[in-house]
């Protein structure tokens, strides 16, 4: 299962952060663990693989360009599984904002989330096929 993902820049700054299971305590937990990964991931040698066993679950992270997309799922989980989660969900924003970048999903966060929110839900990923997670976005979008 899923306990949360983020989708930070290199200087830091959380562009995306969606919480399945939340840390116990308030925001300023959700802010020091949102830090620390932030720390793990962008410290750590290329040489490495991009799995991290952080707390009591583990750390899938993968970068495209200048953004770090990182989910954090139980220990027992496929790790290849959740880094092919990553990179359907870039291939997702690719494909709806054609060639996002990090001001598309800043000033498009909305879109976003209802994206991630049609691809993972509670958790647990709902849809694999592009086609029908992006014609569900696109019908959202004409009932607003």
């Amino acid at each position: 299962m899923i306990r949360f993902f983020l989708l930070q820049n290199r200087q830091g700054k959380t562009r995306l952060s969606k919480w399945y299971v939340p840390p116990p305590g308030s925001e300023q937990e959700k802010a020091r663990v949102e830090a620390e990964v932030h720390r793990f991931v962008t410290g750590r040698d290329k040489k490495y693989t991009n799995f991290i066993e952080y707390n009591n679950y583990k750390l899938i992270y993968r970068r495209y360009a200048g953004l770090f997309f990182t989910i954090a799922v139980d220990i027992n989980d496929n790790e290849l599984s959740y880094l092919e989660t990553i990179h359907l969900f870039v291939e997702l924003l690719d494909s709806y904002f054609s060639n996002v970048c990090e001001l598309d999903i800043v000033f498009n966060f909305n879109k976003v989330y209802s994206i991630l929110d049609e691809y993972i839900l509670a958790g647990e990923i709902e849809d694999t096929s592009k086609r029908e997670i992006l014609d569900r976005v696109q019908f959202l979008e004409k009932l607003d």
